[in-house]
């Protein structure tokens, strides 16, 4: 058990992705430098599709350009790790920027216990997660849940989304994670209709506290 620490909540309603990834790399410097003790991003996205480090991403892309603007979905290339993925409303994006040394200092580690955090989430709805090899969720055959992360000065960045209500059929314009779009589920989808996404958040944030043993305290930019 590591030793119990604080770490800032900062709570968004929608954001673009270039918006958050801006402000996870200004809360990772502040991280990194000692300014702030940690935050976990909570939050949900524009539509968009990213792009990590592997270098099959780009051809797991399957629309267009033109279709992409069609739909109002930005593309964008980013420093995760992984492969394609989508994010869009009804999805819970979770950004943990924190240091790995504080979470057991062991980066496998800090990945299972962040594919936990999900599956304790789940659980709290009925449902079952479990773990299938890669970083990620899933609920019997089909994944709920992407992760993605980055590690850079010893500090995270990036981290989950877990898919609450998005709009499915976005994935279907990408090999998501490298999978066939059919592979993908959402908790809307497994439990007949749709929870509350407050519920969720809710959720998660004591799921994460338990998991990582960490105290979440109410963000201002003050800290």
């Amino acid at each position: 058990m590591c030793k119990e620490v604080r770490c800032l909540l900062l709570e968004i309603d929608r954001i673009s992705y270039s918006n958050a990834l801006d402000i996870q790399h200004d809360l990772h410097a502040r991280c990194a430098s000692g300014d702030i003790p940690g935050a976990l991003i909570l939050l949900e996205h524009d539509p968009v599709i990213t792009m990590g480090v592997k270098t099959s991403s780009r051809g797991n892309v399957l629309a267009s350009p033109k279709l992409l603007e069609a739909n109002g979905i930005e593309l964008v290339e980013t420093d995760r790790g992984g492969d394609v993925t989508y994010h869009g409303p009804g999805q819970l994006v979770g950004y943990p920027i924190v240091r790995v040394r504080e979470m057991g200092g062991d980066v496998h580690r800090y990945l299972r216990a962040l594919e936990q955090s999900v599956i304790d989430t789940l659980a709290e709805f009925g449902l079952e997660g479990s773990r299938n090899g890669l970083a990620g969720v899933w609920v019997k055959e089909k994944k709920v849940c992407s992760i993605g992360i980055a590690v850079r000065k010893g500090v995270t960045y990036h981290g989950f989304a877990l898919n609450v209500d998005p709009n499915l059929s976005h994935f279907g314009l990408i090999n998501p994670c490298g999978l066939a779009s059919e592979q993908i589920t959402s908790m809307a989808k497994l439990l007949g209709e749709a929870p509350n996404m407050r519920d969720v958040r809710d959720a998660y944030a004591r799921a994460f506290s338990k998991i990582f043993n960490v105290t979440l305290c109410e963000w201002c930019d003050s800290a």
